[in-house]
């Protein structure tokens, strides 16, 4: 018996012998790699490099919810809408924006689109009015309902009667169109969208106006000058 007991023994110390004589040191050099796959943004230039006046857009999927005919407390269910589904033979006017629930997208930009939503469709030969954010489809219609915007309860729609909010929650379609954000040092965002507004005429950017001209990596600034609503009914009424 006594035999037996301290078999029994040895194994249990075996197998719960010190950490440090079964793993592996952690290492400046490993420390070092961590570190680097840690917080250096994983990109690509051409993320970061944006689409030009007169270039197609990206034709990616974007995971949308859509009302269905249903009196459940949540009436929406999964619906895949390609670029090609939202942009194809129409004239589309796009603002994106970092952040839902952020204080100049919520306070300024997307009320004035809001506001302009009318005019641009009765007035200035616009087809709809698409709000962009890498944001989920989640996030999105609760940012609009905070934000007041009248519901379109219309099975198959997309939530709401003015400006349509489109989430970019994977990034693909901002990549696509070069503005690629990363706010990882500065607001600790992560990847977002830069801010900017485009008409899309048939899958084609037939005008795009870029905050500050270019896609700034963790900007500090964060500026609101020619993206605005006013900026983009001066160019669709002229």
């Amino acid at each position: 018996m006594k035999l037996v007991l301290l078999a029994s023994y040895a194994s249990i110390a075996t197998s719960f012998r010190p950490l440090s004589a079964t793993v592996r040191p952690l290492t400046a050099a490993r420390m070092s790699a961590v570190a680097t796959s840690v917080n250096a943004p994983v990109a690509k230039k051409e993320w970061m490099t944006p689409i030009k006046v007169g270039e197609t857009i990206p034709n990616v999927v974007f995971k949308t919810r859509t009302r269905i005919d249903s009196n459940v407390e949540n009436p929406f269910d999964w619906k895949d809408l390609t670029s090609e589904d939202l942009f194809k033979g129409k004239r589309i006017v796009l603002f994106s924006l970092p952040g839902a629930f952020t204080p100049t997208c919520s306070n300024t930009h997307l009320p004035g689109y809001e506001k302009a939503y009318d005019e641009m469709l009765q007035k200035l030969g616009v087809d709809d009015v698409y709000c962009l954010s890498v944001n989920d489809a989640f996030v999105m219609r609760q940012w609009g309902l905070h934000q007041g915007l009248a519901e379109d309860k219309t099975p198959g729609k997309l939530g709401f009667q003015k400006v349509k909010l489109l989430p970019d929650g994977a990034c693909h379609f901002t990549r696509g169109m070069g503005m690629s954000c990363m706010w990882d040092t500065e607001r600790g965002f992560g990847e977002r969208s830069w801010r900017y507004s485009a008409v899309i005429n048939d899958m084609k950017i037939e005008q795009l106006f870029i905050e500050g001209g270019a896609n700034i990596q963790n900007s500090g600034p964060d500026p609101f000058e020619v993206s605005d609503a006013q900026t983009m009914l001066s160019y669709l009424r002229k």
